[in-house]
C-alpha cells in the first residue's frame, strides 16, 4: 500500500507519496508561510495529496523538535514560531481520515538510512546529522527509539569538550557548540582573527593552514567523544553520518573515526558510513514511520 511522507521545515514544506517498494510516486514543495498558522500551511500539503488521487495507508511526518511523539504534538520548536503545542497528527488525521505518525527530522532521516540507505539490513544503527547543528537518531530493529519523553538520541547537548563555551540554554562543552558547522565557523573566526564560515575553514585546512587544521581537529575530537559515549551505551552495528558538514567533508568523518578509535572499547568493530538517501531522506523516513 502507498504511504505519504511530509517534511515540515522552517523554510519549506514538502510532501511525497511512495509505494510499498519505496518508489516515489509524487512530490510537491511549498514555501512555509510564517504569516499564517500551521493549519493553513498543512492544508497546502493536504490539497496536494488529494490532488494526486492516490490510495494510501497513512501519513508520516518529520518535524523539528521538541515534540511529543505519542500525541503527535509540536511543543515549542524554535524554527516553527506559531506552532507551539499544535497537534499536527490530530489535525492531519481529521483533515484526511488517515492514521498520522510524527517524529523529529533527525529521527526520520536516520530511519531512512537504517531501512533503505547506508545501514540497510543492520539491527542497530545510530545516525548523526552534522550541519548547522548536530542531531542524532537511534534505530533498533527497524524502529526509532524515542525514549519515555521523546528525548532519546538528542545528542546535541551532550558534554564532550573541556572548553566551557556554550550558548544560552546549552551545557558547557556541549556537542553542538563544538562540532557543528556553526561551531567550526565560530572557532575558525576566533583562531584566524576574522569572520569565516565553516566551508572556508575546511578549505584553509585543505590548503595547509595550521590554525584551520587545529579547529578541524578540535571539532573532530568533540564528535569522536560523542561517538564513544553512544558506543558505550548502545553499541550499534554502524554509525551513519549525514548533514552538509559530513557529506561535503568526508575526510572530516575519517578524522572522527581515527579519533574515536582511541576512545571506544573495541576499535576493530567501529563501523562508519556516509548517508546515502540524499535530500529526500526526511521524506523517505517520514513515510517509513507508517
Amino acid at each position: 500500500m502507498n504511504r505519504i511522507g511530509m517534511d515540515i521545515g522552517g523554510t519549506q514544506l514538502r510532501v511525497a507519496a511512495y509505494d510499498d517498494e519505496g518508489r516515489q510516486l509524487a512530490r510537491e514543495v511549498f514555501a512555509h508561510d510564517h504569516e499564517v498558522g500551521p493549519e493553513a500551511n498543512l492544508d497546502k500539503l493536504v490539497a496536494a495529496i488529494n490532488g494526486w488521487g492516490l490510495e494510501y495507508e497513512g501519513i508520516g511526518v518529520g518535524c523539528p523538535g521538541p515534540l511529543d511523539f505519542a500525541t503527535g504534538t509540536v511543543l515549542n520548536p524554535p524554527n516553527l514560531p506559531g506552532w507551539e503545542n499544535f497537534g499536527v497528527a490530530d489535525y492531519l488525521s481529521t483533515r484526511t481520515g488517515h492514521r498520522v505518525l510524527i517524529n523529529n527530522d533527525a529521527n526520520v532521516a536516520g530511519l531512512a538510512e537504517a531501512l533503505v540507505g547506508a545501514a540497510a539490513g543492520m539491527e542497530s544503527v545510530f545516525y548523526f546529522t552534522v550541519s548547522t547543528g548536530v542531531g542524532g537518531a537511534y534505530i533498533y530493529r527497524g524502529e526509532v527509539v524515542g525514549g519515555a519523553n521523546s528525548c532519546a538520541a538528542e545528542v546535541f547537548n551532550m558534554m564532550v569538550s573541556d572548553d566551557p563555551f556554550h550558548r544560552p540554554g546549552m551545557n558547557p562543552g556541549g556537542l553542538e557548540d563544538h562540532a557543528s558547522g556553526t561551531a567550526i565557523a565560530r572557532m575558525g573566526s576566533e583562531a584566524l582573527g576574522r569572520k569565516v564560515d565553516a566551508a572556508e575553514v575546511f578549505a584553509l585546512d585543505a590548503a595547509g593552514d595550521e590554525k584551520a587544521h587545529a579547529v578541524i581537529e578540535t571539532a573532530a575530537d568533540a564528535l569522536a567523544r560523542a561517538v564513544a559515549c553512544v558506543s558505550f551505551v548502545v553499541d550499534p552495528n554502524c554509525f551513519v553520518f549525514g548533514g552538509s558538514v559530513a557529506l561535503y567533508n568526508p575526510g572530516f568523518i575519517d578524522l572522527v573515526h581515527e579519533r574515536a578509535c582511541g576512545y571506544v572499547l573495541n576499535p576493530s568493530t567501529l563501523d562508519f558510513a556516509l548517508a546515502q538517501c540524499g535530500g529526500d531522506a526526511g521524506l523517505i523516513g517520514a513515510s517509513l514511520l507508517i
